[in-house]
């Protein structure tokens, strides 16, 4: 199986194994779109960890198989490619990469869909896609610009150039670059802090955040204001607030 879902106390791993590189096949992003809503539906799910292993996160799309694609044939499979990488994006719980080795196309649009990224001291990402005669096709060229600005991204978009884990950090590619050793251990405890968390608070603020991006701002602020009231119907509200007065912050006990 090219990718599982893992869970333990909380925290959900989706595990691309498809040696050597993790090429993203059909199949596989079939199944990435599976797992994504299952860790979606699954209550024990409260954060997610997306992991191609120690030595890779994943290299791209497999250009083998695409090479015998002819117009027609990616018409038909191109939504269902978005799709894939949208359901990721979409799971309304924390989402971190632990990237290794090389995130390439859509390997570092599949980084793109996370909430965080910690990076390997070794990997690299990138856009190559141009140096096949193509862009971006599984959001690259939306995603990688919001999150570093559209300058900066249609220059790794324009040359298909790859980028060191210290240069993606300045760009804002990665938020934490650590030993090769450490990225899955630092991307756990990112992960469970968040599980032990106020799910359906973190659920609004991921949401707040991600529409309104979408969104011009009094639409922003409008989707704000209606969870900041809907979340004074949470139980985890009556606890954080109780133990904010009885014990300071950061001691409350959510359910």
């Amino acid at each position: 199986m090219t990718l599982s879902l893992e869970v333990s106390e909380g925290v959900g791993t989706i595990r691309l194994d498809r040696p050597p590189m993790n090429a993203l096949d059909i199949a596989t992003q079939d199944r990435l779109r599976e797992l994504a809503v299952e860790a979606t539906d699954r209550a024990d799910v409260r954060a997610v960890i997306l992991y191609g292993g120690e030595k890779v996160f994943a290299a791209g799309a497999d250009i083998k198989e695409m090479q015998t694609m002819d117009h027609a044939a990616m018409v038909a499979r191109s939504r269902g490619l978005q799709e894939a990488f949208t359901a990721v994006a979409r799971i309304p719980k924390p989402v971190v990469a632990a990237v290794t080795g090389y995130a390439l196309g859509g390997g570092c649009e599949l980084a793109l869909c996370a909430d965080y990224r910690i990076a390997a001291d070794n990997a690299k990402l990138g856009q190559p896609e141009i140096l096949l005669g193509l862009i971006p096709g599984a959001g690259g060229t939306q995603r990688l610009s919001r999150l570093i600005g559209p300058s900066r991204a249609k220059d790794l978009i324009f040359t298909g150039r790859m980028v060191k884990a210290e240069e993606a950090l300045t760009l804002g590619l990665v938020d934490r670059v650590v030993p090769a050793a450490e990225v899955y251990e630092q991307a756990h405890a990112w992960a469970a802090k968040l599980a032990q968390g106020p799910a359906i608070a973190l659920r609004a603020a991921k949401e707040c955040v991600d529409a309104g991006l979408e969104a011009d701002i009094d639409t922003g602020l409008t989707i704000e204001r209606n969870w900041f009231a809907g979340l004074f119907a949470t139980e985890d509200r009556e606890r954080g607030m109780r133990s904010f007065v009885e014990e300071g912050p950061g001691k409350a006990k959510f359910v």
